[in-house]
């Protein structure tokens, strides 16, 4: 092998955030603004290095955190702490009576949670409506996502519906048109699968070089629940399917009015008509009363706010599908129809917004989640010297198809810089690609699909950030 390594200069962003730390406690739910000045600067010109130094030299670093993400975690982890309530004494809580039994008839978290919430990139988007908030994996156990937690991404904002006045037509190639209310649908026999839900997008501010100190901002967009609902193939049975329908057309009666073809094979397999989520009705964000929902496929693919379906023998080559959420190629081409996702990883602790600062040497955890959107993860594994080494981690959950699976490393750290990072296989034998190896297989520009290992660089001091190992 040529041990002659390539340098690709680093990608930095700029932000000034106008926000006051000390009273983030207090001001959460206020909207935070943002005032941006982001640059961007590339340059792969670069001379060869050699093996010895090709883990310190092949480094993209990125040198600004978001403070609308990042920022409000650390600050408001921290808790002032009273002696008094530590042993040996007796704890203020314990010395009076409590608030009723049934004070909040939905129940909250503890307002010393109070920091863990979705977020936004301010400058991503242009506007509030067409946008998306992140999920805050750094502060979640588990493989359920909360239902106020899970990733919100909209085109046309957020609606109501009135469930009484919720209508889903069913046309085209079927043998008999209908139009179902709420509680037709719930007449049919329901399921209740687990499942991983993600945007195309997500990872894509990461394609050109590290971009975001963040795991919220850079991984949020992905989720992962329990899906209650009716399958798309029993109620296809019931009415009937043309031999003639290939393509299905699922459409939201959101503002947007969001629709993408999907072939029927899929519609056939597990799509799902969904009404509940985590056990409970989903929310107005996403998609009450009802929803589709295509396991492992692309995340607007999964149509909110569901008003009909229809039918036909081919593809209706929507904006979503022609120019958007195409992956513009080297060679000038778009790639079209990119709907499952391959297996990916990422590492939740430690990461940019929990990271080793007040960590000592010794012993340690790291850990994280993977998902596959073409099977079951069955193989995870750990490197600590940006891939030089690799070694197995465990897993820490269940592994189910098409889901998010825990996993955990133990290793030790002697207080020195780690490049830490994890590659999944999943059950088709596929194993996610090196930074190079997808760049060198997409270029650039796609934006979708991004599921190239990530590397956090921790160092000395135990401060994480984002970072890109590039090796040729």
């Amino acid at each position: 092998m040529d041990n002659s390594r390539r340098l690709s200069l680093s990608t930095t962003s700029k932000i000034s955030i106008n926000s006051n730390d000390n009273n983030l406690h207090d001001n959460l739910d206020n909207e935070l603004q943002a005032k941006q000045d982001f640059e961007v600067n590339q340059n792969d010109n670069v001379e060869p290095s050699s093996r010895r130094d090709f883990l310190k030299k092949s480094i993209l670093y990125s040198t600004a955190a978001v403070a609308t993400v990042g920022g409000v975690t650390k600050a408001n982890a921290e808790y002032q702490v009273n002696p008094n309530n530590l042993p040996p004494h007796n704890p203020e809580w314990g010395l009076k009576w409590g608030r009723d039994t049934n004070h909040s008839p939905y129940g909250y978290p503890s307002r010393y949670e109070k920091h863990v919430v979705r977020r936004e990139v301010p400058w991503l988007t242009a506007d509030k409506k067409a946008s998306v908030s992140f999920t805050p994996w750094q502060d979640l156990k588990g493989i359920i996502v909360p239902n106020g937690l899970h990733f919100t991404r909209c085109h046309g904002g957020v609606i109501d519906i009135n469930p009484k006045e919720y209508r889903l037509l069913i046309h085209g190639l079927v043998d008999k048109e209908v139009v179902l209310t709420l509680e037709d649908i719930k007449r049919y026999p329901s399921v209740t699968r687990i499942h991983s839900f993600e945007c195309a997008a997500n990872t894509g501010m990461d394609y050109r070089g590290p971009n975001l100190d963040s795991l919220q901002a850079s991984y949020g967009m992905v989720a992962c629940s329990e899906w209650t609902g009716v399958p798309l193939k029993t109620i296809l049975e019931d009415i009937g399917l043309k031999p003639d329908a290939k393509w299905m057309f699922p459409e939201g009666s959101d503002p947007a009015g969001v629709g993408r073809s999907i072939p029927i094979g899929k519609v056939l397999d597990d799509a799902m008509l969904v009404y509940a989520q985590n056990g409970e009705a989903l929310r107005p964000e996403q998609g009450y009363p009802v929803r589709l929902f295509i396991p492992g496929w692309e995340g607007v693919m999964q149509i909110k706010w569901l008003r009909r379906l229809k039918f036909d023998t081919k593809s209706w080559m929507v904006r979503e599908e022609s120019t958007k959420y195409t992956m513009l190629m080297p060679d000038g081409h778009a790639k079209m129809y990119n709907w499952a996702f391959n297996a990916k990883s990422v590492i939740t602790s430690p990461c940019p917004e929990r990271d080793w600062t007040k960590t000592k040497k010794g012993p340690i955890i790291i850990e994280g989640i993977a998902w596959s959107g073409k099977g079951t993860i069955t193989h995870v594994d750990v490197s600590i010297d940006g891939g030089k080494t690799w070694e197995e981690a465990e897993f820490t959950s269940v592994q189910l198809p098409k889901a998010v699976t825990r996993f955990q490393f133990k290793t030790k750290w002697d207080g020195k810089d780690m490049l830490i990072q994890s590659r999944a296989t999943d059950d088709t034998g596929y194993t996610q690609p090196t930074t190079t190896q997808l760049r060198a297989a997409r270029g650039k520009e796609p934006i979708y699909h991004r599921n190239a290992i990530q590397t956090w660089e921790v160092k000395a001091n135990g401060e994480v950030s984002n970072a890109h190992v590039y090796e040729v």
